[in-house]
């Protein structure tokens, strides 16, 4: 059965995104790219493939779930279909325009999350972001997998944003520490 996986890199204070949403305080330079490139090439957008000259395996992802602000970020740089390669879907209770490629979705998306995962083949889902959009599917998510990075930001958008208070152990998988200070953390939810 496809699993929905929140693959994302994390503060170590807990934010996945700045107040303004984006995330370029977050390491992309130093020898866990090595594994990122390796393990999670599926995850990397369309001109990062390109320039890198990668060609993704879809066997770790075939589909992507992104909250509307999560997306939006890729809009202020011009780009309006960030992972061609899998199927997207946006989520967004007052935004339904999207490009062709992506479904803009106003659902609940643990009913599609559920629909997706009864899909009888396919790689797992990946939960792209953002903090309300995990919320939304906190009951859903079964791997947590977490790239801490070795910066406080002190403000932003929380790994879990308005989850209510409603504690799911896990159990972690597998934990790797890198150089550069960052720790990929694998985490299944029970």
């Amino acid at each position: 059965m496809r699993e929905l996986v929140y693959y994302v890199a994390v503060s170590l204070d807990g934010y996945i995104a700045a107040p303004d949403h984006t995330f370029d305080a977050f390491r992309v330079t130093g020898d866990h790219m090595d594994t990122i490139l390796r393990d999670y090439t599926d995850a990397l957008p369309a001109p990062a493939l390109a320039a890198l000259g990668l060609t993704p395996p879809l066997s770790r992802f075939d589909t992507v779930l992104m909250g509307w602000n999560t997306y939006a970020v890729g809009l202020a740089q011009g780009l309006d279909n960030p992972y061609p390669h899998l199927r997207q879907y946006v989520f967004s209770r007052t935004c339904t325009a999207a490009p062709a490629g992506i479904t803009s979705s106003g659902a609940d998306p643990a009913d599609v999350v559920r629909a997706l995962k009864a899909e009888p083949d396919g790689a797992d889902i990946w939960l792209c972001g953002g903090g309300h959009l995990a919320s939304a599917l906190a009951g859903e998510i079964d791997r947590l997998v977490v790239k801490v990075n070795p910066v406080v930001f002190g403000a932003g958008i929380p790994l879990f944003a308005g989850h209510g208070y409603s504690p799911r152990h896990a159990e972690l998988m597998a934990s790797e520490r890198f150089r550069s200070g960052v720790v990929i953390n694998d985490y299944r939810l029970n």
